[in-house]
């Protein structure tokens, strides 16, 4: 049995909404223990959580890539707009390796305009701008795996 990545960061996901303290799952190929321990001090700000996963497996496991955190405008930046992926996949700034990305930060984006491309399954998807503006900072790294709903850059709409 092969370990479906996906399905145990959604179940890790789901469990994090929940008031359950621990789960084990346990198969011929594999082990999975999550413990979580729930501080309940009075403070001002929410309650921390400490978690702890376990997992041992009689195959290879490759590290679970962890989305980078999407940065939030600050106040002054709140009329900015996401551009944010449609899909899972990989994000590329430019058509092929050895031409120019499709927009640099400062350039200015028409509605409609293509800003990237997202690689799904082998298929190129080209991403565009649903705002015009000024592209003020693109938040992922060209090559990176993006998350569906991820922000991808950010737009001053004008």
């Amino acid at each position: 049995m092969s370990i479906n990545f996906n399905e145990l960061r959604e179940l890790l996901g789901a469990i994090a909404h929940t008031d359950i303290a621990e789960v084990s799952l346990k198969t011929d190929a594999f082990e999975l223990k999550v413990r979580r321990e729930v501080t309940t001090t009075p403070q001002p700000s929410p309650p921390s959580t400490a978690s702890e996963v376990v997992v041992t497996s009689s195959v290879p496991t490759p590290p679970t890539p962890t989305p980078p955190p999407s940065p939030s405008p600050s106040p002054a930046e709140k009329k900015w707009v996401a551009i944010t992926s449609p899909m899972v996949g990989t994000f590329y700034r430019a058509p092929a390796p050895d031409e120019p990305p499709f927009v640099e930060v400062g350039e200015r984006v028409s509605n409609t305009q293509t800003v990237c491309i997202i690689e799904a399954m082998k298929l190129m998807n080209e991403i565009e701008a649903e705002v015009t503006g000024e592209v003020m900072e693109i938040v992922v790294a060209n090559g990176e795996p993006v998350e569906y709903g991820q922000t991808l850059m950010w737009v001053n709409p004008s």
